[in-house]
């Protein structure tokens, strides 16, 4: 259990299509290797890599919270963004259900969501999401790293295969949910060459937006990563990691807004280029889909009836 005062999280990045953001839970179960929100745990004095996977924090009062807030007559609505930092279909999510009690409110609340996951698990909530997305009010996005399932299983080693990922992005789009596949991360030389099967795939599937997002390592998961190269992926490991620094200006994280999702140079370029010509090729649009957030009420709140 974790106990928090409010849920809603602000951010004023210029590099993303959101400004507020929920996390029902804090760690995650998946165990990625590469996951960017490894390093949160250090703030609790937890290490970044097994008690990140295994140490995990629920908000069970995440609904009411998200309730309160809404309620507030201050509160002005825009699109909320969940599975920024970890991800919500985790499997503590299966007998918790506090991501569905928050889709619960935010349905009763009319207000739009855009949900990042690379869990089956999402599927689960079609009932909700499907009615939402009818109302412009939702979509999601499924995170799709490989398609090689023995890379997968070292590398997300208890995350959805790739397969019941597609199988997810199958079912959202056949529930008219707008669905994007987000290849992420991308990692030179594990996972790139597989860049324009996995948007060919999510696409077969029914996925309508594409989006990705180069590989960057934070100072606490750099070592890790090195060490999963080191065991999987050993003759690569060297030129994986001098890519990854040529790619992220001679380091292997890139801080700044405009390139720190991208990266720069010949690597970053060909990648940004490929992936470009796939999406025209595939008739692919951006993720951000037009959610709707003036159909926004308040319950009880007769007025958005006139």
């Amino acid at each position: 259990m974790h106990a928090t005062r409010s849920i809603i999280t602000r951010n004023t990045s210029p590099d993303v299509p959101f400004d507020r953001s929920i996390n029902p839970y804090r760690g995650c179960e998946h165990g990625c290797i590469y996951c960017f929100a490894r390093p949160t745990h250090a703030y609790l004095g937890l290490s970044p890599g097994l008690d990140f996977e295994t140490h995990l924090f629920a908000k069970p009062n995440a609904p009411a919270l998200l309730e309160k807030e809404l309620s507030n007559p201050r509160y002005r609505p825009a699109v909320i963004a969940i599975g920024t930092n970890t991800d919500p279909y985790q499997p503590i999510e299966r007998e918790r259900r506090i991501m569905r009690g928050c889709l619960e409110v935010l349905s009763a609340f009319h207000h739009p969501v855009m949900i990042t996951t690379k869990s089956h698990l999402v599927t689960r909530d079609l009932d909700i999401l499907g009615p939402m997305a009818a109302r412009r009010l939702a979509s999601v996005a499924i995170s799709v790293t490989t398609l090689d399932r023995d890379v997968c299983r070292t590398l997300e080693p208890r995350a959805a295969t790739p397969a019941k990922r597609l199988d997810a992005i199958r079912q959202l789009a056949a529930a008219g949910i707008p669905t994007t596949v987000m290849v992420a991360p991308v990692i030179p030389c594990v996972t790139d060459h597989e860049l324009e099967r996995i948007l060919e795939a999510a696409r077969a599937n029914g996925a309508t937006g594409a989006a990705t997002i180069l590989l960057r390592l934070p100072n606490e998961v750099k070592d890790l990563f090195a060490e999963w190269l080191d065991t999987h992926e050993p003759a690569k490991a060297a030129h994986v990691m001098s890519l990854l620094t040529q790619t992220h200006g001679g380091k292997p994280y890139e801080t700044r807004w405009a390139t720190r999702f991208s990266g720069t140079g010949i690597h970053a370029e060909l990648l940004a280029q490929r992936f470009a010509l796939a999406c025209k090729r595939l008739g692919f649009l951006p993720r951000h889909q037009n959610l709707d957030a003036t159909q926004f009420r308040r319950r009880g709140d007769q007025l958005t009836l006139f």
